[in-house]
């Protein structure tokens, strides 16, 4: 009867050695599955935050005002100094002076009044500075002549400078005295060139600069119009 006790009971598993597993195994799963989820988690956060900081990154920033401004003033300007002789020039020297960034068509036509005023004020600074004896005929000639092309263009200026509408008769006005400005500043020059003055090659720079400036200003004026078709604004 021992014996058949005895394989009665192979086989069985105690109920309470069970018991005594069950709560174990059960802490492991959950403490694996807690893991598990901790780690998916961080790496979908890390994934996320690098996408946001590669967008970021990549992202063009916002143009600022005064970004805006300065590139429609070249423009602006460029599309003015186009119908110069010199555009090269015409373009670097009112970007020089156009501060704060101006892209009025009006406004650059004054910068290129006060350019072609201060480099011909130059030549006649440098003109007067000649000592009187090398100063011959011609010379003073120029002297008067450059004066009176620096008048007439500071009139051009003040006209300009009164406000209002630049009409088409105050665009006339304007281009007959820049364009005797240029005239006189010819003749001073045809005048040293012809006598072979020494004074010639000591001011030549300045010549150049003033003729180039006062020969820009004049070209603005005479193609007024043309520039506001091309910036596609009114005319008066």
């Amino acid at each position: 009867m021992d014996s058949i006790n005895i394989f009665k009971g192979y086989g069985k598993v105690n109920p309470n050695h069970l018991q005594d597993q069950n709560p174990e195994a059960s802490h492991k799963r959950r403490r694996l599955i807690a893991i598990s989820a901790l780690l998916f988690l961080s790496l979908v956060l890390g994934v996320t935050i690098g996408a946001l900081i590669h967008e970021s990154a990549t992202e063009s920033p916002e143009p600022s005002p005064s970004s805006l401004a300065s590139n429609s003033a070249e423009s602006t300007i460029r599309s003015v100094c186009n119908v110069t002789r010199f555009p090269d020039a015409c373009i670097s020297s009112l970007t020089a002076v156009n501060n704060p960034p101006e892209s009025d068509p009006v406004s650059i036509l004054k910068l290129s009044l006060r350019v072609a005023i201060a480099e011909t004020s130059r030549l006649s600074s440098s003109l007067r500075s000649v000592n009187s004896g090398d100063a011959d005929a011609a010379t003073r000639d120029c002297q008067d002549l450059v004066e009176e092309a620096l008048s007439r263009l500071n009139d051009s200026a003040v006209a300009i400078g009164k406000g209002g509408d630049l009409t088409a008769e105050k665009r006339g006005d304007l281009q007959t005295w820049i364009g005797a400005a240029e005239t006189d500043q010819e003749t001073c020059v045809d005048g040293l060139e012809e006598t072979k003055s020494a004074v010639f090659d000591k001011v030549k720079a300045e010549i150049d600069n003033s003729m180039e400036f006062t020969s820009n200003a004049l070209a603005i004026v005479a193609n007024f119009e043309s520039i506001l078709d091309k910036l596609n604004l009114v005319r008066h």
